[in-house]
């Protein structure tokens, strides 16, 4: 791509990165609702299974997430400043990190896994069908962590159409190979619900084939020899410290939904199916809006590194703008269409009753997201990235936690206390983070005036 971000006008630079990235998120999300779809033929049990198993299975991609984010950062701040080598060295380095990483995580998942799911409440079949999926999930940790990664090094340069076209094959490959393992066939035998946990990890693989056929295609890593991906201290250090507080702050997400999930688990499996289902339709709204987030940190990043803070703040407030207009046919779609969208899935009634009152909620706080999520990646654009632990932590654990006992259990609001607890939580951290990151970029303004 040739488009120089420092110069293009916004609009059309936020419209080239975020609606690629959208669609591929769209995908993403269809790829999981295909997961959903199947486990609801199986039984709620072994849709609540999956449900269950999904904050454990989001520990694993917060790492991926957050490094890939982290990244994304400072590759394309080393973009802006004109220096390729180091922008080449730090794509190099993270893909020698996610190994590491990926080792390291697939032993403790291996590990932790099962105590996790017995801390959600899931015993005898339950507990098997969570731990079948989960055991072939962990055996793709690698794959996971390496899409991250080389998805780092092409939207960095504003190639966000190679990993859309990922993300659209591989829905179109589970929706063939989901019924195929679950249910065998052509030689392949019956996996049941794990056979959804198998086609996941061998399209991720695919994936991850793919990925570096386009990036070395593209010649993105030209230069790089294989000494480079020997680790390097200074480069690890420079990795670890952007790319880990977003890891951290994906893992406060990963947390919050455990917290949800233990909490709704009290309500009994009918809840945890209904969350997890609802959570699918949740997305689906949410995702169109999701690739501005990536526009706002690649942009971000390469203006900041660039030296134009102008740039940094208008790209903030287009991106916020644009997010609120696409948002809101979001939330009209899902007050219209959330019964027969959830009945996709299910049939049993006190599923679709309680999947229903949390997307009534949940509608109330769509705005609050976009405000969240644009204005974090803004921060960790301009290399602010400890930011989001402290919020993470705050809307995930510390606000939640309490709200959940008090309006959940002891005024014994059922699960509604479960869902305007996570109202509360999202609103206040949405307005103060916007309320910091206007502070933050108007800052940068004032020193580039006076400077």
């Amino acid at each position: 791509m040739t488009t120089d971000f420092t110069t293009a006008p916004l609009p059309k630079l936020i419209r080239s990165i975020a609606l690629p990235s959208s669609i591929g998120l769209v995908f993403n999300t269809l790829f999981n609702v295909v997961d959903t779809y199947y486990g609801g033929l199986v039984s709620t049990t072994a849709l609540a299974a999956l449900s269950l198993s999904f904050p454990v299975f989001f520990i694993i991609l917060s790492v991926g997430m957050g490094m890939g984010t982290g990244t994304t950062a400072l590759i394309s701040s080393s973009l802006g400043e004109g220096d390729i080598r180091k922008a080449g060295m730090y794509a190099a380095q993270s893909i020698t990190l996610s190994f590491f990483n990926a080792f390291l995580l697939t032993i403790v998942g291996v590990i932790m896994a099962p105590h996790l799911l017995e801390l959600l409440g899931a015993k005898d079949e339950y507990l098997a069908i969570a731990a079948s999926y989960m055991n072939i999930i962990l055996s793709g940790t690698l794959f996971f962590l390496l899409n991250s990664a080389l998805n780092a090094m092409l939207t960095s340069r504003g190639d966000t159409k190679t990993y859309r076209n990922f993300l659209i094959g591989g829905f179109f490959l589970n929706v063939l190979m989901d019924p195929w393992f679950m249910y065998g066939g052509l030689g392949v035998p019956a996996m049941g619900v794990g056979g959804i946990g198998f086609s996941t990890v061998i399209i991720q693989f695919l994936g991850s084939l793919y990925l570096v056929h386009r990036i070395r295609k593209k010649k993105i890593m030209s230069g790089i020899e294989w000494q480079d991906f020997v680790p390097q201290k200074s480069y690890f250090i420079d990795l670890f410290k952007q790319g880990f507080p977003a890891s951290l702050n994906m893992l406060t997400v990963a947390i919050g939904i455990f917290v949800i999930t233990y909490f709704a688990g009290k309500f009994g499996k009918e809840a945890v199916a209904a969350y997890g289902i609802a959570t699918r339709i949740e997305q689906l709204a949410l995702l169109p809006t999701m690739g501005l987030n990536i526009s706002a940190l690649t942009i971000a990043a390469q203006n900041f590194g660039a030296g134009l803070p102008h740039r940094v703040f208008d790209s903030w407030k287009l991106n916020i703008i644009y997010g609120l207009l696409i948002i809101l046919a979001g939330i009209i779609s899902v007050k219209i269409f959330m019964e027969p969208l959830i009945k996709i899935f299910t049939a049993d009634p006190n599923v679709v009753s309680i999947g229903k009152e949390y997307l009534s909620i949940a509608t109330l706080f769509f705005f609050a997201y976009i405000f969240l999520n644009i204005s974090v990646s803004t921060l960790q654009g301009i290399k602010k990235p400890l930011y989001a632990i402290f919020v993470g932590t705050y809307r995930q654990l510390l606000v939640p936690l309490p709200l959940f006992l008090l309006l959940a259990l002891y005024l014994d609001w059922g699960t509604k206390g479960i869902w305007w607890g996570i109202f509360f939580a999202n609103w206040s951290a949405a307005i103060f983070t916007f309320l910091y990151t206007r502070r933050k970029l108007q800052k940068l303004l004032v020193a580039k005036t006076s400077a």
